[in-house]
């Protein structure tokens, strides 16, 4: 997509000792030249690459990957503020799944994931994720984090997994990982970092039944949520917590930067996002499969609270938005939060 480029794999001890002078390579490229420094935290000083070619080779357009977030090492010894701006990139959104994998079956994303190779492969290949996990631990985890309890860790991975959409239970995470509490913390620290979980914080402010602070975890992946719980099917109950799955990917994509909630009260009744504008307003956004399953009940108890904001539910299947009034509330029925005119 971007044409001729410079491609340097980081993974390569060639390629590291190149760049233990960074003047010299930045001197042999072309002026408007792109290079794309790929696995960049395997060097021994990446921000010292990064911000020489920033600084003082402002004609060259740089690109650095890595498989985790630069800012989870200890290596990046300058945050270049002002230097760099970071992409998330999450699995194969439903929208790029449909229209450009071609993969119209929502069970197929669901079920194996938005990773590319698993994504398009013939069926649901279990080895490949265990495969993944490892990997994991041992390239991203072990080296920039140095936690050595393999086997804690990879279990506490599983339950998390297994877990993904509820809210958090330290205590009970705790004592089936026959981890500490602390270090069941530090290790959920180090997988928020690193983009393998997600923790969505509670919303609230106005009411006095909210939840307001255990977070829900959700993992970056419904192929690890559907290969820790051992399916090879997707029934009828499993869509809906894995779509959620689906959704938050796309707000996150949608809203960069922009803080994301659930909400909760002491009853169980919820919104499954909420995303806050200026002015106090609070946006909702609910997730169904099927259209006809909304209910507007979590919502007026919402909106009895927060009465500013707009009401979306999010579906799978509709290619044309429409808005409906019911019981006194319009909703906003829509494909993707991409549609959403902010």
């Amino acid at each position: 997509m971007l044409g001729e480029v410079t491609y340097l794999n980081c993974d390569l001890p060639s390629v590291v000792r190149k760049l233990e002078d960074p003047e010299s390579f930045y001197e042999s490229l072309k002026a408007g030249s792109i290079v794309i420094f790929d696995e960049i935290h395997r060097l021994s000083d990446p921000s010292r690459v990064l911000k020489i070619g920033a600084d003082e080779y402002q004609g060259i357009h740089i690109l650095a990957t890595g498989s985790s977030t630069l800012d989870a090492t200890k290596k990046f010894k300058d945050s270049l503020t002002g230097r760099k701006s970071a992409v998330y990139l999450p699995p194969v959104l439903w929208d790029e799944s449909r229209d450009a994998f071609g993969v119209k079956d929502l069970d197929q994303r669901l079920l194996r994931g938005g990773l590319p190779e698993p994504l398009l492969s013939s069926g649901k290949d279990p080895a490949f994720f265990a495969e993944w996990i490892e990997s994991f631990y041992a390239r991203d985890i072990q080296e920039l984090f140095n936690i050595r309890n393999r086997e804690g860790y990879i279990k506490l991975v599983h339950l998390l997994y297994r877990s993904s959409g509820n809210l958090i239970e330290y205590s009970g995470l705790s004592k089936l990982s026959g981890l500490s509490r602390p270090t069941v913390m530090t290790y959920l620290d180090s997988l928020q970092i690193a983009d393998n979980i997600f923790l969505l914080p509670p919303f609230h402010g106005g009411g006095k039944r909210e939840i307001i602070a255990r977070p829900k975890c959700y993992a970056f992946d419904t192929g690890m949520v559907t290969f820790a719980k051992s399916w090879d099917t997707i029934r009828d109950e499993d869509r809906g917590i894995l779509w959620e799955h689906l959704v938050l990917d796309l707000l996150r994509t949608q809203f960069p930067g922009k803080k994301i909630f659930y909400w909760r009260d002491k009853s169980g009744r919820e919104i499954d996002f909420v995303t806050t504008q200026d002015g106090g307003k609070a946006d909702i956004y609910e997730c169904k499969v099927n259209p006809d399953h909304f209910s507007v009940y979590p919502v007026s108890l919402f909106r009895n609270i927060y009465p500013e904001g707009r009401n979306f539910c999010i579906c799978p299947f509709i290619r044309e938005n429409y808005s409906a009034r019911i019981k006194g509330y319009t909703v906003e029925f829509i494909g993707s939060p991409i549609d959403v005119a902010m």
